[in-house]
C-alpha cells in the first residue's frame, strides 16, 4: 500500500493535480481580496458575497466553489486512472504474474485512489482557510442567512462539511474506478465518470422529474450548507450519507466482479 502510494505520488498527473488543488484557492483568495467585497448589509447573501469577512469565510467559499466540478475531476482522475492506466502501459499482465491476486490489487489501487481523493478535498478547504485568514483576518464567520458563529465553532463546522463532502464524492470514485476496469484508456473512464456526474446534476434541475430526483447520486452534494445553520440542522445530510452508500458500494462491488472474470491481455 504504502509502494503504491509513493508510486503514485511521483506520477506527474498527481503532481499537478494536487499543484492545482493548492493554487486555485490561493487564486481565488486573491481575486476576492482584489475586486470582491462583503455583501451588503445584514440580510441573505451568496457565499461570495460575504467570501472576505473572514478567512473561515473564504474557506466555505472555495468548498462550494471547487466541490461542483473541480473536485469532482481530480477524485475521477485519480480513481479513473488506476487500473486503465496499467493496462495502457501493458504492465497490468506483469502485476498479476507476481503473487498478488486480482481483488487485493484492486484494493491497493482503490485505497490509493481514495487517499489522493480524500487529500484533495482536505487541502481545497485547508488553503483556503490560510489564504484567507491571511488576506481577511481570523474572525467568526458570517453565513449566507445573515446570521453567524465563532470560528472555533466555524473550524469544527468546516471539518464536518468537508466530511460531508468527501462521502459524496464516494460516488465519482465507485463509478471512475468501475469504468477504469472496464477501458485500457483513462481518460475515457475519468470522462465517463464526470460525464455521468455532470448529467446527474443537470437532471437534477428538472423539477418535473419529482422525488426521481433525490435518487440522482448529486440530488444532496450541496446539503452540507445546512450545517452552517443555527441551530445545525442535519436531516437533509443524513438523507445525503444515506444515498451515497449504494452509489459507492455498488459500482465498487460491481469492478471487483469483472475484474475477476476479465480477460488480462496487456
Amino acid at each position: 500500500m504504502l509502494l503504491e502510494l509513493v508510486r503514485q505520488a511521483r506520477r506527474r498527473r498527481t503532481l499537478v493535480s494536487l499543484a492545482a488543488v493548492v493554487l486555485l484557492p490561493v487564486i481565488v483568495v486573491v481575486a476576492i481580496a482584489v475586486n470582491g467585497g462583503p455583501g451588503n448589509g445584514n440580510g441573505s447573501a451568496d457565499f461570495i458575497d460575504i467570501a472576505s469577512r473572514s478567512g473561515l469565510n473564504a474557506a466555505f467559499f472555495v468548498l462550494v466553489a471547487t466541490s461542483q466540478f473541480l473536485l469532482v475531476v481530480i477524485v475521477a482522475l485519480f480513481a479513473g486512472d488506476s487500473i486503465a492506466s496499467e493496462a495502457q502501459w501493458g504492465s497490468l499482465r506483469y502485476l498479476l504474474v507476481r503473487p498478488i491476486g486480482r481483488a487485493r490489487l484492486l484494493r491497493v489501487k482503490l485505497s490509493a485512489a481514495a487517499l489522493y481523493g480524500i487529500g484533495a478535498a482536505v487541502l481545497l478547504p485547508l488553503v483556503g482557510a490560510i489564504a484567507g485568514t491571511i488576506a481577511f483576518g481570523w474572525h467568526p464567520v458570517t453565513t449566507p442567512v445573515g446570521g453567524g458563529f465563532s470560528a472555533a465553532e466555524g473550524v469544527w463546522r468546516l471539518v464536518l462539511s468537508d466530511g460531508y463532502v468527501i462521502a459524496m464524492m464516494g460516488c465519482v470514485v465507485g463509478l471512475a474506478f468501475l469504468f477504469s476496469t472496464m477501458t485500457d484508456a483513462p481518460l475515457g473512464a475519468v470522462g465517463g465518470a464526470v460525464v455521468l456526474v455532470v448529467i446527474s446534476q443537470v437532471l437534477d434541475q428538472v423539477t418535473a422529474l419529482g422525488v426521481v430526483r433525490t435518487w440522482l447520486p448529486t440530488h444532496y452534494w450541496f446539503s452540507w450548507t445546512e450545517l452552517l445553520q443555527t441551530p445545525m440542522v442535519t436531516d437533509q445530510v443524513a438523507r445525503g450519507l444515506i444515498s451515497a452508500v449504494p452509489w459507492t458500494i455498488v459500482p465498487i462491488l460491481l469492478a471487483f466482479l469483472r475484474f475477476r472474470r476479465k480477460d488480462i491481455l496487456s
